[in-house]
């Protein structure tokens, strides 16, 4: 049985136990959740070595750092701690985006090593394999499509992005919006270029139920994927983005009913004003799914520090009510990342997720920052290191200049709780 199936019969799963432990929740919350589909456990029963998490409505919000090869570079090795190097610092989930070497082999040593959930782009390899096999991709068979679906299913992969809302319907919507930057998404362009050459049905909304089928025989997460995002702030919140939202809205409630586990992916860029509205519109069409957003990224021009632009938005969208962040790195739009931008990446996103968790209301997250507050006001700096996202990097900093004082070098004997506790003694911390 489905996670969604054990849940609608009352049987508590391992995956849901460690779930309500890791949120402090109960147990009746998040089995109900799960029946509801406002809550996903990607858990894939072959995948054996994963510490699950959950996404969605009233738990903490989760990051998913992306990694993988390219044509231009392609490294196990450097994969591995790329991964390593996700989960050290914090993310919840990986996913495997590999274009380059092979992809499968990439893949499962990445499930192997892997103790959060992977997460895949199918058509990615179904793509590569068409270019391979007979010379383009617009030559790929409905057939080799679902192929690949499958062996990555009993790889063990968590969940797949699967681009199901890009139809003949919203892409004749795109053509008649015009964009300044078109497709950016790499799903979204295989699908369109070769519904156009063939003048056929995107074969993963027309062949639906078949991915359902799959997706219940190996119990792995649907991640409806936003072909059709903008890629700039100019395309934001279009009519081209909107069609798509709506199909995905219809495919979320067909999931339920064939009781699969599936959330939606949404932008992408975004200016400011419009992310809350963005995920109104989400929670409305998509009948309050788990939302998944790439930054979003509030302005075009922060090209090497992209990370903290889609951590701008990142924080606005969970506090809005976003349940999941995919990460920025700051080499987004200009090259792969390496391990160090992997990390930046993480710790970005997850400052945003945790901002809007304090906004939420989201179990122990304001707490936090209070430990935090009375580890300062104490200038107890080993507490402070500790409660801090990188504590590495805290106490690099801290010592960078040598102080004979309690204090920090910034402020030495004048550091202003020093003064107060020397004059005004100290106060108990407020609770």
């Amino acid at each position: 049985m489905t996670q969604v199936e054990l849940a609608r019969n009352g049987i508590v799963s391992p995956q849901v136990k460690r779930v309500a432990e890791k949120e402090g929740l109960q147990v009746d919350f998040i089995l109900q959740g799960l029946i509801d589909g406002t809550i996903v456990i990607p858990a894939n029963p072959n995948h054996k070595n994963l510490i699950p998490c959950g996404i969605g409505k009233g738990l903490s919000t989760k990051v998913n750092a992306n990694i993988g090869t390219s044509s231009d570079f392609c490294d196990l090795d450097v994969e591995l701690r790329k991964l390593q190097s996700a989960i050290d610092s914090g993310s919840d989930t990986v996913m495997d985006l590999s274009t380059g070497g092979d992809i499968s082999a990439i893949r499962r040593a990445l499930i192997a090593s892997s103790t959060v959930p992977i997460g895949t782009v199918p058509i990615y390899q179904a793509g590569i394999e068409a270019i391979d096999k007979h010379g383009t991709i617009v030559n790929m068979t409905v057939d080799e499509i679902f192929a690949v679906i499958e062996e990555q299913a009993k790889d063990g992969v968590d969940f797949m992005t699967v681009h199901c809302g890009v139809t003949q319907v919203s892409v004749a919507r795109l053509k008649k919006q015009g964009r300044t930057t078109g497709i950016v998404s790499r799903g979204g362009a295989f699908h369109t270029g070769w519904m156009l050459h063939n003048e056929e049905e995107n074969p993963l909304y027309q062949y639906y139920d078949r991915l359902l089928d799959l997706a219940h025989k190996y119990d792995f997460a649907l991640s409806l994927g936003d072909g059709l995002r903008p890629g700039s702030i100019a395309d934001a919140t279009d009519r081209a983005q909107i069609e798509e939202l709506i199909i995905q809205g219809e495919l979320v409630k067909r999931a339920r009913e064939a009781r699969i586990q599936a959330f939606v992916e949404g932008p992408g860029h975004l200016t400011l004003e419009q992310i809350a509205s963005n995920v109104q519109l989400e929670k409305s069409l998509c009948h309050g799914a788990p939302f998944y957003v790439l930054g979003p990224l509030v302005t075009d021009i922060g090209a090497g520090y992209d990370h903290i632009s889609g951590a701008i938005g990142g924080a606005i969208a969970a506090a809005a009510g976003t349940d999941f962040l995919c990460y920025v790195t700051p080499t987004e739009h200009l090259s792969l990342p390496d391990v160090e931008d992997v990390k930046q990446g993480v710790i970005a996103s997850r400052i945003a997720a945790h901002v809007g968790d304090i906004v939420k209301g989201v179990k122990g997250a304001r707490e936090w920052d209070e430990k935090m507050s009375r580890a300062r006001k104490n200038l107890d700096w080993s507490v402070q290191a500790e409660l801090s996202l990188d504590p590495e990097l805290s106490r690099r900093i801290h010592s960078k200049i040598p102080t004979i004082e309690k204090t920090c070098s910034m402020c030495g004997k004048y550091c202003a709780l020093a003064l107060v506790e020397k004059y005004l003694g100290n106060p108990p911390a407020k609770h």
